[in-house]
């Protein structure tokens, strides 16, 4: 992210106004390789081409904020490994995790890892390191420190069902779970912070929010994402792109001040439920529109968005989501235009 770009999105946050509306998307795995022209697996496992893809990226879409911006990761396997999760690697699929914790009791035993060594860790972040110089000619900074949430990870090491069922049946068990995933997160965003002093926002992705309801998430969820949002840095962003009604009036409480959602809830709503507190980074329909759609159907899809909009205060315009594979160059320049001219 240029510095440019970093003080546009701390104004946004801010509640200033610009002259023209904000174009923001979470680029990452699904997207970025095939886009690029390459395997999955090549853009796991070659530097180079990782950093040709995001520079490209940049460089083709000037006028778009990337968030986290040069993301370095290994697709939904990046924690999980830490723990010590088999991970596959499909050729050109999305990357799997597969679970550890085989019942509640293996919770027990369950080692808190070393980000420093364990996992895939350490590759996502000496990439990162070697490719600082050449991110940095171009005019970028590495600011986000990044994580999944911990209820994602434990959604992975347990299995989703299997976790949920856990917080009904046997909390405790639970609690203790996402406890030392907690404590594990803070030490990798910490460690991440201390590599790159660039850095200065914190992005969680953890979609197993939207799948609690709000006594669950107050006692499984919020105490944990408030210890891990309450650090010093000037962006606190959350993701979420599951149903969201019920926390999205949470996120002030959960020192949230980004949001990406789905595409269930009117950003005019969200705005409401948040007290206006909370700047959305949304929310087109990433699938059918935004990679299936044409551009006229971008574009149409962009002008209602922003003309539905009661307040353009605290809103940066993308999609509901992450950005999905297959989005076309010609649908995002649309997407762009789109904005620029309304």
């Amino acid at each position: 992210m240029t510095d440019r770009q970093w003080e546009t999105l701390v104004n946004i946050i801010n509640g200033e106004r610009t002259e023209k509306l904000p174009v923001g998307f979470i680029i990452d795995s699904p997207w970025l390789p095939n886009w690029y022209g390459i395997k999955i697996i090549d853009y796991f496992s070659n530097d180079d081409l990782w950093l040709k893809a995001n520079l490209k990226a940049i460089n083709d879409f000037p006028e778009a904020i990337f968030l986290p911006g040069f993301w370095s990761e290994f697709g939904m396997c990046t924690e999980p490994s830490a723990f010590g999760a088999r991970v596959t690697f499909p050729p050109d699929e999305f990357p799997h995790a597969h679970k550890i914790i085989n019942s509640a009791d293996d919770i027990d035993d369950l080692v808190e890892p070393n980000p420093k060594t364990d996992g895939l860790l350490p590759f996502m972040l000496n990439r990162l390191k070697l490719a600082q110089p050449k991110i940095e000619d171009a005019g970028h900074k590495i600011k986000f420190a990044v994580a999944r949430g911990p209820l994602n990870i434990a959604s992975y090491l347990m299995g989703t069902t299997e976790f949920l069922t856990t917080l009904m049946m046997q909390p405790d068990k639970a609690e203790m779970l996402v406890r030392k995933i907690t404590s594990y997160l803070k030490n990798w965003i910490e460690l991440q912070r201390a590599t790159f002093p660039t850095i200065d926002g914190i992005l969680l992705l953890d979609d197993i929010i939207g799948f609690m309801g709000e006594p669950e998430f107050r006692t499984f969820g919020l105490p944990y994402f408030k210890e891990l949002f309450d650090v010093d840095v000037t962006v606190r962003f959350l993701h979420n792109d599951a149903p969201c009604k019920v926390s999205a009036p949470i996120l002030p409480e959960m020192n949230v001040n980004l949001f990406n959602m789905g595409f269930d809830v009117t950003l005019n709503e969200l705005k409401e439920i948040t007290q206006h507190k909370v700047t959305m980074l949304g929310n087109i329909p990433p699938r059918d529109v935004l990679a299936a759609g044409s551009a006229e159907d971008v574009t149409h899809a962009v002008i209602e968005l922003i003309q539905s909009l009661e307040d353009r205060k605290h809103v940066i315009i993308s999609c509901g989501g992450g950005m999905p594979p297959d989005v076309k160059t010609e649908n995002i320049k649309a997407f762009i235009e789109a904005v620029n001219n309304n």
